[in-house]
């Protein structure tokens, strides 16, 4: 199948995903996580299932990167940026057991480079995308969830320099806790090359986040994401982030809509060209449920 034709299929797929009704009632998914806990205000339990990847809710998440990257020709930085869609959508796959999945689409990838004349240049355009699936399980009354399912990247990219032109597969596994005033997850990613024509590829992408969440909608927390390829030689192989998250649940468009900003420095990168600073975006609106009947 010709890249062209994937990303239309999954642009289709996609579309017809996010197409919210007004005046639909939510139907939690099975195994889905309730937010309504004793102690909890209302505003405080939407900014936490705008923030559970087992959410019951489906969110419709678009996230900004800004890296500034350090290019190998004298003391430059340059910046990397990337806008992804990545919506959460549960489902009742039977009675007893739910079913998450997560798309992740890069809409515009920008990407600085060395040209053949020795000058840095840019890329950009649609990049590769992700589809994950995880089969949640409840435990302590829907308090820790517990996931798991495989995960794929299709080479849907619009130039070879803004993807990896393989296809890739592989299982994903992740957890949350749910306190009255937080929310701790971690979702953890591997990739093998299944086929295609760029480099073999093996790696691993894992999500972490601690929110802390206060009663009129305002959180703090961080999200750091950790990349490993283990392709790359000892010492080349992580990158990973630190750094602080601040957030405010309000109303978008007449939906609950979480907005958050994060600053993050990378003491874990690569050398050559890696990223050096991050600035992350985040807008999270949340719509009920868009299939409430049960699969199967």
């Amino acid at each position: 199948m010709k890249r062209q034709t994937v990303r239309t299929i999954l642009g289709v797929v996609l579309a017809l995903a996010g197409v919210a009704k007004a005046g639909l009632a939510q139907t939690p998914a099975a195994n889905a996580t309730q937010t309504s806990g004793e102690g909890q205000s209302a505003t405080a339990a939407a900014a936490q299932e705008a923030t559970n990847p087992f959410a019951s809710s489906w969110q419709m998440q678009m996230q900004q990167n800004n890296n500034w990257t350090a290019m190998p020709f004298g003391d430059q930085t340059r910046v990397q940026s990337n806008l992804v869609f990545q919506p959460l959508m549960s489902m009742r796959l039977t009675e007893k057991q739910g079913l998450i999945i997560r798309p992740v689409v890069t809409m515009v990838n920008s990407v600085p480079h060395p040209g053949q004349n020795g000058q840095n240049e840019r890329t950009a355009g649609f990049g590769d995308t992700a589809l994950a699936f995880a089969l949640p399980h409840a435990f302590l009354g829907g308090r820790l969830m517990l996931g798991a399912g495989p995960t794929f990247i299709f080479p849907t990219a619009s130039k070879r320099l803004l993807g990896q032109d393989n296809w890739q597969a592989g299982p994903d596994v992740g957890g949350a806790l749910l306190g009255r005033h937080f929310i701790t997850y971690g979702f953890v990613q591997q990739w093998f090359k299944m086929g295609g024509d760029g480099l073999k590829t093996n790696q691993m992408n894992g999500v972490f986040n601690f929110t802390y969440l206060f009663d009129n909608g305002w959180t703090v927390g961080t999200q750091p994401t950790l990349s490993v390829d283990w392709k790359a030689s000892a010492g080349e192989r992580a990158t990973f982030p630190i750094g602080p998250q601040v957030g405010k649940m309000c109303k978008c468009g007449g939906r609950p809509t979480l907005i958050q900003v994060q600053a993050q420095y990378y003491p874990i990168h690569p050398s050559g060209i890696s990223p050096k600073w991050n600035i992350q975006l985040q807008l999270t609106p949340t719509i009920p449920s868009l299939i409430k009947k049960v699969l199967f």
